[in-house]
């Protein structure tokens, strides 16, 4: 409960320190909110997520569909056009590494490079069914081991500044 209005706080903190216009604000700040509507579309999401123990390699596959799905879904209003590459590729890796296409570097859209650091931060800070939050050191440990490999490590820099973690 809770989690993309909490993503969409630290997106905004992140994107007001980048500098980033009042629109690509309100942008970003539609797309915090939508980044998981994806979910709604698949089917087993509740049983899944719910699960105490680790997933499998199927129903990680199942869950990794929901930015491609939340993008299908919201192509068809076109007041989102202009945040739809922030849904559909805040799973890729900065590395090239991530889902659903595989970009890379500057390659993936900005506004998909800031949640993706928002979208990890909540969901080590928060309780999940299956492990208790986690902490501030943990947080910070996560994001430097990843950055340059799944987050981009200007992102992270500025997560860290506006943060002052």
């Amino acid at each position: 409960k809770g989690h993309s209005a909490r993503v969409t706080r630290v997106a905004l903190d992140i994107g007001k320190r980048m500098g980033l216009d009042k629109k690509t604000l309100k942008n970003l700040e539609i797309a915090g909110l939508l980044h998981d509507i994806g979910k709604i579309k698949i089917e087993t999401y509740g049983v899944i997520l719910d699960k105490t123990g680790r997933l499998t390699g199927e129903e990680l596959k199942i869950i990794r569909q929901h930015p491609v799905k939340g993008a299908e879904m919201l192509s068809t209003i076109k007041q989102f056009k202009s945040i739809i590459p922030a849904v559909k590729y805040h799973h890729e890796f900065y590395n090239g590494a991530g889902c659903p296409d595989g970009l890379m570097g500057e390659s993936i859209p900005l506004m998909a490079r800031i949640l993706a650091v928002a979208d990890t931060v909540d969901a080590i800070g928060a309780n999940r069914p299956y492990r208790k939050a986690r902490g501030r050191e943990e947080i910070i440990a996560e994001l430097k081991k990843c950055c340059g490999i799944q987050f981009d490590p200007n992102v992270v820099k500025v997560f860290f500044e506006c943060m002052r973690f």
